[in-house]
């Protein structure tokens, strides 16, 4: 199915009325029925000023990167992003086309199982995949 990705940038510890920018977002954008997005925090980055963030052990949290992503329509995306202008949240964001679908087993049609792709009794042509068959 056709979908394009909304994915927005911005640094963990921002807050906007009272919440996490990105929990923020992710209610916000649940609200409109969008059906899912996520926040993704970054190990390392660096923003527009050049400074680079990495996360270690002594580091207070708070100044890393977190992406917020939407896979969503393309009338999705504009709502979110009206969203965000109306609000004046400043934001980076990039977004772009995609496909998308599930790697689920098919269902089985209702006239009856698939015949199989190989003959009883046939042995199987080697697989092209990096597993190959055993």
């Amino acid at each position: 199915m056709k979908a394009m990705v909304l994915r927005l940038y911005m640094h963990e510890s921002r807050r906007f009325r009272g919440m996490l920018l990105y929990e923020w977002l992710l209610e916000q954008v649940r609200k409109l029925g969008v059906n899912g997005g996520s926040a993704f925090r970054a190990v390392a980055g660096f923003g527009r000023h050049g400074v680079m963030l990495e996360q270690n052990f002594f580091e207070l949290a708070g100044e890393l990167p977190v992406v917020t992503e939407f896979v969503v329509s393309e009338s999705d995306a504009e709502r979110i992003l009206a969203m965000i202008r109306k609000d004046n949240i400043d934001l980076m964001y990039v977004c772009w086309p995609a496909e998308y679908s599930t790697t689920g087993t098919p269902a089985v049609p209702a006239s009856g199982p698939v015949a199989p792709a190989v003959p009883p009794g046939a042995t199987p042509a080697p697989s092209a995949s990096p597993g190959g068959t055993l």
